[in-house]
């Protein structure tokens, strides 16, 4: 490559990273842009104008900043492209729209039981393509299918390499293609809820998944750590109880067996909802159900804080709920742990259901950048 190439794609690189960096932000300013990315102000000009000659990006309203005259917004054009991220579990199937501004804009939740045949692609396909009827975008619109699942996924193969709650192994997930108009991707759904929690954050985390399976996400170095097989984070299968309560894996005493969302489900007919409804009427049993669960939630996340000494985020179905029991969680945190003066290294999840669905669109608005000229 000559010196112009050279040049060239240093200004590529640049502009690459400010639309990104615009993306993880919503809004900012050009200053902001500037002076995180360590751009001069003419290269951060110059970029900027031409991704909104583009209509990549665009200037509306005013940027609140902490001094001085006040910026012009800059924010993604939402209507550039869309992503539908899919969540699957046993029983249901959960699919949302997410415009360039990573906004989550329509949520739909279907009752199916999941199966690895032609029968199952077949719906989903079909599931896909009249959710997109509903929401009214153009096919040229959508960027891409993310797809969450709750196991081990080789993304690179689009295989499902093994699953202890959909109870498979080694399902390839190619023939999705006949079925699927778009380019499609797969992700482990702890990952995904990872990504749909953290947003722009960008210093080190442990994303705890407190969903119908205890799982998570290791987030260091601006990046998830994997594992060299793709089986980090597996915190629901973290030994808590010796000889306690059997757990789907098949050994005793794991975290998922004290801290899935289904222990607290049992109590409310199946459903978190009725669960809390039931709590906040101060029901006996209910009450004793969750303090239960509280003492090893939080002995579980001391655990991990003594292990990756960073900040934690309680997500999944019963992290939506827990903001409210904040302060109950955080004493009985304290109480094991005598490292820490506080507890402000924990933050409850934004999310319910649609954590997975939503963070696995992330990879396709991130990809689209990559493609800038």
């Amino acid at each position: 490559m000559g010196n112009n190439g050279k040049i060239a794609e240093t200004k590529r690189n640049n502009k690459i990273r400010i639309a990104k960096y615009i993306s993880s932000k919503g809004i900012t300013s050009k200053a902001e842009i500037a002076n995180a990315l360590g751009l001069s102000m003419p290269t951060t000009l110059q970029n900027v104008k031409e991704l909104i000659m583009e209509g990549i990006v665009r200037e509306n309203g005013v940027y609140e900043s902490t001094g001085g005259r006040k910026a012009k917004a800059i924010s993604i054009a939402p209507d550039i492209g869309y992503v539908i991220g899919i969540d699957i579990t046993n029983h249901h199937i959960t699919i949302v729209l997410v415009n360039m501004k990573k906004e989550l804009l329509q949520i739909e939740r279907i009752r199916k039981t999941f199966a690895p045949d032609f029968a199952y692609y077949e719906t989903l396909g079909e599931l896909i393509r009249n959710f997109i009827l509903k929401v009214k975008v153009r096919d040229e619109k959508i960027l891409g299918v993310g797809i969450s699942l709750p196991g081990i996924v080789d993304r690179e193969q689009k295989v499902l390499i093994r699953s202890h709650t959909l109870g498979v192994s080694n399902v390839s997930f190619k023939s999705l293609a006949e079925f699927v108009d778009f380019d499609f991707a797969l992700e482990n759904d702890a990952n995904s809820a990872a990504y749909a929690e953290l947003g722009s954050e960008t210093e080190n985390t442990v994303y705890l998944s407190l969903s119908n399976t205890v799982g998570g996400a290791i987030f260091l170095h601006d990046r998830l750590y994997l594992g060299e097989n793709f089986k980090s984070a597996e915190f629901g299968h973290m030994v808590i109880e010796k000889d306690g309560r059997t757990c789907y894996c098949g050994k005793k005493g794991c975290v998922d067996a004290y801290c899935a969302a289904k222990v607290l489900m049992e109590h409310g007919d199946g459903s978190l909802e009725i669960f809390f409804d039931r709590l906040r009427k101060n029901d006996a049993k209910c009450l004793g159900v969750w303090d239960e669960y509280l003492e090893y939630l939080a002995l579980t996340i001391t655990n991990l804080r003594m292990a990756f000494d960073c900040n934690i985020i309680l997500g999944g179905y019963v992290g939506g709920y827990l903001e409210e029991f904040r302060m109950d969680l955080n004493k009985r945190v304290l109480k094991y742990n005598n490292f820490d003066i506080d507890t402000s290294y924990i933050r409850t999840g934004r999310y319910k259901l649609e954590a997975s669905a939503y963070g696995v669109t992330m990879g396709f608005t991130d990809t689209f950048f990559d493609c800038l000229p």
